[in-house]
């Protein structure tokens, strides 16, 4: 495939000169390896110095960067319009629309058009998947599930009983929906009784789910994940817990039942949140942070217990000079005492 410059940035809504437009682009990489004829980008300084050292014919830069070694197509968002020329050169491949023979199909299920469904793959009773829909390998899919179209899940996906997943959802391989929450009631003798998890899991629509995580029902009601929320690898989020939407939950990342996360959320990585936690709109999490308790919307926090990122700094500020304060007691407590010494020898 070949692109010339204007095409590609008439596509992403980007500024290019009149003298470079006619430059043809066969294919994206990034910056250390591009090489003639490739296009890449750069945001930050360091990889800006790179790019003008690269081989790159031309490079997607920030609106900022007036002047440049390189054919450029200038953007307010370089990283979008990467992921839209990535688009152009990859587009994503879909199976050819069928039914594998290997499938088993339960009783009263629904198929929209175009649907296709690999091999060895089980589907529940009264099953509904929409038009446009891939169904990988080995997926299971249990009674009543319904799936919205041009909705895509890879091998191994584990779909359990009437969950209900939007329209162009990703669920990547080995991820279970559906399966039972962590309830059970201690009895006087110690040992615990199953409490019946009756609910079920909802998706919106736009939401992509990584590799091997784990959604499960509700108790009762319903645990349910916002329109274009992206969940990375190895989340769990647990029973009744309600997500907003466009909600980012980044790599092992804990959410226990019955929280509640606000819309535009960052949850970054191996972060976690308590029961029953009400975190409001646009907070950022940092990375490895324990939420206990409720968070006001627009907040930035960090560490155990989460709180003001601000306040945290200061209180780590404060704990690399322990040495140096526990040094100092020590002295006056020296001091002091040679005082009182000193006092107690004259009376």
């Amino acid at each position: 495939m070949k692109k010339s410059l204007k095409e590609l940035a008439k596509l992403i809504k980007g500024e290019v000169e009149e003298k470079d437009g006619d430059i043809e682009i066969t294919g994206v990489a990034k910056v250390e390896d591009a090489k003639e004829g490739e296009i890449t980008f750069a945001v930050s300084d360091k990889f800006l110095n790179k790019a003008r050292e690269s081989h790159a014919s031309a490079v997607i830069v920030p609106l900022r960067i007036k002047e440049f070694p390189k054919a450029t197509i200038r953007v307010e968002n370089p990283r979008l319009a990467l992921a839209q020329i990535l688009r152009v050169f990859y587009p994503q491949e879909r199976n050819s629309s069928g039914i594998h023979p290997s499938v088993i199909l339960g009783k009263g299920i629904k198929v929209g058009k175009r649907v296709s469904i690999g091999p060895y793959t089980v589907i529940g009773e009264r099953v509904e998947i929409g038009e446009d829909v891939c169904i990988s390998a080995g997926v299971y899919l249990g009674d009543g599930v319904k799936i919205g179209r041009k909705s895509l899940l890879y091998p191994g996906v584990i779909i359990l009983n009437n969950t209900l997943i939007g329209e162009r959802v990703i669920i990547h391989a080995g991820t279970v929906i559906g399966a039972d929450g962590f309830g059970f009631a201690k009895k006087k003798d110690g040992s615990y009784y199953k409490i019946p998890q009756v609910g079920r899991v909802v998706i919106g629509d736009d939401v992509e789910i990584g590799a091997n995580v784990t959604i499960d029902r509700a108790t009762m009601g319903e645990t349910r994940i916002g329109r274009g929320c992206k969940i990375d690898n190895l989340v769990h989020i647990a029973h009744n817990v309600t997500i907003g939407e466009n909600v980012a939950i980044v790599a092992l990342v804990g959410i226990s039942g019955s929280s509640v996360i606000g819309n535009g959320v960052i949850l970054a990585g191996q972060s976690g949140v308590t029961d029953h936690v009400n975190i409001g709109d646009n907070v950022f999490v940092a990375a490895k942070s324990g939420v206990t308790k409720d968070i006001s919307p627009n907040t930035f926090v960090s560490g155990f217990p989460a709180r003001s990122h601000i306040q945290q700094k200061r209180i780590k500020a404060i704990i690399h000079r322990l040495p140096e304060l526990l040094k100092r007691i020590q002295r006056l407590e020296k001091k002091y005492q040679e005082i009182n010494n000193g006092i107690s020898e004259n009376y």
